[in-house]
């Protein structure tokens, strides 16, 4: 296979890796706590026909050679944890992370996954749970009949039991940080799990030790932005237009070939 048909192969795949990503971030516009990714590319190895700096005669040496690349490949994707837009929905139950940090949640298998996603409601038992149903951690019991579900900027939960008329104090909700968010693993629904790459997740109350407040009635949306993210696929797509004009030139000199030698 030509070389230039192999090279125009790899920048295809890797255009259309950049582009998967980016039509995941648009069609997560509009999801709570989404995170926008990005795709790293880097080259492939290099064919070496001349070391740099060997020796031209005795005298001189050769000043760089002769190195032929051959691609590009995906070297990874990284979420961009920057902070989303703040929308106001006034809702008790929602709660939008001011600065760093990703609230906890028990996975049914009594794993520990970490969301930014605000959204909690209550289960039929009264606890603090997340739209999938999964239990906040700390768990936060509501007793029923209670009012004036209320969350102070550093976490701390408290209601108006029936009959009562002055707050009832039911926990601490708390946040955790990592050293390195971008290596969490994403699974989908607004939720991560820890890895070796990540970091051991750093807990404390929100407002302490670099973590971000809370604020109630508020969500945090996509970070995704839609002018950028459109500016990139028209860039992609001009990418993968230029590559596939390589690989049909590169077809076409190897047509030349067959047909005159």
């Amino acid at each position: 296979m030509s070389s230039a048909l192999w090279v125009s192969k790899t920048g295809l795949a890797a255009q259309d890796a950049a582009m998967t990503a980016v039509a995941n971030n648009l069609a997560n516009v509009n999801t709570t706590g989404f995170k926008s990714d990005r795709v790293v590319f880097e080259d492939l190895f290099y064919s070496i026909e001349l070391q740099p700096g060997a020796q031209a005669d005795q005298v001189n040496t050769v000043p760089s050679g002769i190195q032929l690349g051959s691609g590009v490949r995906v070297a990874g994707t990284q979420k961009v944890f920057t902070e989303g837009s703040m929308q106001t929905t006034g809702q008790p139950m929602d709660l939008a992370i001011i600065g760093r940090g990703f609230f906890q949640v028990e996975s049914p298998d009594g794993q520990t996954f970490y969301t930014e996603s605000g959204q909690l409601q209550l289960n039929a038992e009264g606890m603090v749970v997340n739209a999938q149903g999964l239990p906040l951690l700390p768990n936060i019991q509501v007793p029923e009949g209670s009012s004036r579900f209320t969350v102070g900027s550093d976490g701390t939960v408290t209601v108006v039991q029936a009959g009562d008329t002055a707050p009832t104090e039911l926990g601490q909700i708390t946040l955790v940080n990592f050293a390195n968010p971008a290596g969490l693993e994403a699974l989908g629904g607004n939720l991560y799990r820890e890895t070796v790459a990540s970091g051991e997740p750093v807990e404390g109350a929100p407002g302490e030790d670099g973590l971000g407040t809370l604020k109630q009635g508020v969500l945090e949306g996509s970070n995704v932005q839609v002018v950028e993210a459109m500016v990139n696929m028209i860039a992609i797509q001009r990418a993968y237009e230029a590559n596939a004009k390589v690989l049909d030139a590169a077809s076409g000199m190897q047509q030349f070939l067959n047909q005159t030698v």
